[in-house]
């Protein structure tokens, strides 16, 4: 794969132009550099594996499975000696990316019609499995040039036609699967200079031609449209695939080839979801103000006004001091508010691995932002998301210790193992566990044990190591001082109810920070599900730094009404509150299933359940420690502010 253009100079423009342009492009990068051809040059064409798609017969997703091009039922051509795998990286294998030579030759500028690949025999088996599929909608996906090979659509809103990645392996005619097996390759072509050609744009049109013929010497005949092939599941069917190829000359330069595939669907979704998660934010930072500057303000003015007056004419006076005490709860429990909650060495490994996430995401999301991740470079997306959670191992590892630190925690080996080890090890398992789900179905998805071992090595060799540093690193500072004295009995709580049951707080505070990145969410999701390209990552850096103000903002309001309560249990409530907001995204993954999922095998179910958990876990420990570092910060300074003896 070719290296991605990263000069200084480049890096400055696309800072420019992420500041200036609109928030729902992020400028990119071509991401390869530039392929030129001279006429008659051979232009590989690459396959990949094929996907299952919405389609304008069923817009629902049958299946989570991919399967590999050359898988046996489906008997597509091979080249001569077989196919040969195209070194891919790390995150584009994680992603299920499969990518093979294929036996097609095309020449730059050289049209050509009819031209034979192979004849396939399907057995009845293999009938029924390519039926199957047809009825669930595959796609086929092709690469030239680094580009995709796509269909052209038109956007129903606004009829602006767009190249949509991937091809249909089949239609369904008068209730009958037909199997596409003609191809009209039309490539798009700039010149760049003289006699120097560059590909700038690949669409596919399918055909299913039932009565097209190879002869002895090799040429092809093709047949009529007006009979397709549709597979016998009772007897052997012989299938003839051929193709015509069609370059055209285009004005579109390298640089901007990929504008024609990244199509917004109704952007006036992502501005009404910003717009509302915007407004959101702003009534939640004036409430949060207004506590922090007028009650607060009012209360630590007046308790500390007031523990003079007792002072100087009252001496130690509890009955005063009592009266005083029932103005406001928070006060009340500044003896216990810094005591060590219950299992700490938990709540501190959780929000040092949250920290981690969040580091990751956070530097993910702006690298797409600038253009370093662009489509154009495969699996470059999860590539850089291993890299960075791995080398935030140190992150993790540094926040844990000082967090179990601060809460007097005395197993230190174990904050040193288990914050590189267990969640980590955790997500490890199911995914392990899901990919045995996918190995089983034979499907292209399912990752290698070889790339398995590299994931293992990667994380005991780098991550672990820079977690335990941090660590280290982290328990060799000193401990962070609360500004309080804790008291040796524990103060009791008086019982809560309504809203300040934990339930009940989850539930409204949760659905706020959902509430900034549920339309994101959506998109997102139907680019996994539906192999798609997801480009809009200005949308994305909006909505999360939306989310993280509405987390840290709704959390510490809850905080204040708990304290005021007389409830000092602020660490694992401030972190179960903020990521609350993961059973709304798992319930908008199982809302995702009821309304474009209707699932052929249970094993897709198991399959999307799992990973839907799988994304809901972590969201929860990314956001509940976004919610335990806003509370920790608010409750150090309010008792901080206030003079206690």
């Amino acid at each position: 794969m070719a290296r991605l253009d990263i000069s200084p100079s480049r890096v400055i423009l696309a800072s420019l132009l992420a500041l200036a342009a609109s928030p729902a492009l992020a400028f990119y990068f071509p991401g390869t550099a530039p392929t030129s051809y001279k006429e008659g040059d051979v232009v590989p064409l690459y396959v990949n594996r094929l996907t299952p798609a919405d389609s304008q017969y069923d817009p629902k997703l049958r299946s989570v499975f991919s399967f590999d091009y050359y898988h046996e039922p489906f008997k597509f051509c091979q080249p001569e000696g077989g196919p040969k795998e195209i070194r891919e990286s790390l995150g584009s294998i994680l992603f299920g990316d499969r990518i093979q030579t294929s036996p097609f030759e095309l020449r730059m500028g050289i049209n050509e019609t009819c031209k034979g690949l192979c004849v396939g025999r399907y057995e009845p088996s293999d009938a029924v499995f390519v039926n199957n599929r047809v009825y669930q909608g595959y796609d086929l996906n092709w690469l030239i040039d680094g580009l995709p090979a796509a269909q052209l659509l038109k956007d129903p809103n606004t009829e602006e036609p767009f190249y949509s990645p991937g091809f249909a392996l089949g239609q369904i005619g008068d209730d009958s699967p037909e199997l596409n097996n003609h191809y009209d390759i039309v490539i798009d072509y700039h010149e760049a200079s003289a006699n120097n050609y560059r590909v700038v744009g690949v669409l596919v049109d399918p055909y299913s031609l039932r009565d097209s013929k190879i002869d002895g010497n090799g040429k092809a005949q093709c047949g009529s449209a007006d009979s397709p092939v549709v597979l016998n599941e009772n007897e052997a069917n012989v299938v003839t695939f051929t193709y015509d190829v069609y370059w055209r000359l285009s004005a579109t330069p390298f640089a901007t080839r990929w504008d024609n595939y990244l199509h917004i669907y109704d952007p006036k979704i992502h501005w009404f979801s910003l717009v509302n998660s915007a407004v959101i934010v702003v009534f939640l930072v004036a409430m949060v103000s207004t506590i922090l500057v007028r009650t607060l303000k009012k209360d630590i003015a007046r308790y500390n006004r007031l523990d003079q007056f007792v002072l100087e004419d009252f001496g130690e006076n509890d009955e005063v001091e009592d009266g005083v005490a029932e103005d406001s709860g928070w006060k009340l429990v500044h003896g216990d508010v810094f005591r060590s909650p219950k299992n700490p060495l938990l709540l501190s490994v959780l929000v040092g691995n949250g920290a981690q996430l969040f580091a990751m995401t956070a530097l993910t999301i702006a690298f797409a932002l600038l253009g370093f991740l662009s489509p154009s470079n495969r699996g470059a997306l999860g590539t850089v998301i291993i890299i960075f959670y791995t080398l935030f191992g140190f992150v993790g590892g540094y926040v844990s210790a000082r967090t179990y630190k601060f809460f007097h925690g005395e197993s230190w080996k174990l904050c040193f193992i288990c914050t590189p080890v267990a969640l980590p090890g955790l997500v490890f398992a199911i995914f392990f566990l899901l990919n045995l789900f996918v190995w089983g179905r034979g499907a292209s998805g399912a990752v290698p044990f070889t790339t398995m071992l590299v994931i293992i090595l990667i994380w005991f060799i780098i991550s672990v190591p820079l977690s335990v540093t941090g660590s280290w690193l982290g328990f060799k500072q000193a401990a962070i001082e609360p500004p309080v004295r804790t008291n040796q009995i524990p103060r009791q709580i008086p019982p809560a109810g309504g809203y300040l049951r934990p339930l009940p707080s989850m539930a409204l505070a949760g659905v706020l920070p959902f509430g900034a990145i549920f339309v994101e969410l959506y998109f997102i999701m139907n680019s996994i599900w539906f192999s798609k390209v997801y480009y809009m990552f200005g949308f994305l850096f909006l909505c999360f730094g939306l989310m993280i103000i509405t987390a840290a903002a709704v959390t510490v309001l809850m905080i204040y009404f708990l304290l005021c309560a007389e409830n000092y249990h602020w660490p694992w409530r401030s972190f179960t509150t903020a990521g609350a907001s993961a059973g709304y995204v798992f319930a908008s993954c199982l809302l995702y299933w009821i309304k474009d999922g209707s699932w052929t095998s249970w094993t897709s179910g198991v399959v999307y359940l799992g990973y839907s958990a799988l994304l809901s876990s972590l969201v929860f420990v990314l956001t509940g420690t976004i919610g335990f570092f806003a509370s920790w910060l608010f409750v150090m300074k309010i008792y901080r502010s206030i003079k206690v003896d």
